[in-house]
């Protein structure tokens, strides 16, 4: 059974709420791509590839408008051609199910930019 992660949102969690893990962190790992891994049991990183400095850029501040309307802000690294994403809930001091709505929002912005060069090739 896979979550549906775009049907929800992120959540205020209070200090001390823990952190995903175990059966729940693996439910929550094959409801997103496979580029977002968990790094150091700590948070989830992915990559994404650009043509060039414009397009990552552009893809950085779609990824910051949604984080903003979620309310859950991830660090971003941007440089030529490549995106780097690190998300985490601090108050959990760890990863929770609010990085993985996220990563499943990032997930869709770069399905709809693929789409919509599919169909400008056309």
């Amino acid at each position: 059974m896979t979550l549906d992660l775009l049907s929800r949102h992120c959540t205020h969690l209070p200090e001390g709420t823990p952190p995903l893990s175990g059966e729940a962190l693996t439910s929550y790992q094959e409801a997103v791509d496979s580029r977002w891994k968990l790094s150091d049991d700590h948070h989830l990183e992915a990559e994404f590839s650009f043509p060039d400095f414009a397009a990552a850029l552009a893809f950085t501040n779609e990824v910051g408008a949604l984080a903003e309307a979620e309310d859950h802000h991830p660090e971003i690294t941007l440089t030529w051609g490549k995106v780097q994403v690190r998300v985490w809930t601090h108050t959990v001091g760890g990863v929770s199910p609010n990085d993985f709505i996220l990563a499943a929002r990032i997930d869709t912005l770069v399905r709809e930019a693929d789409k919509a060069e599919a169909d400008a090739r056309k």
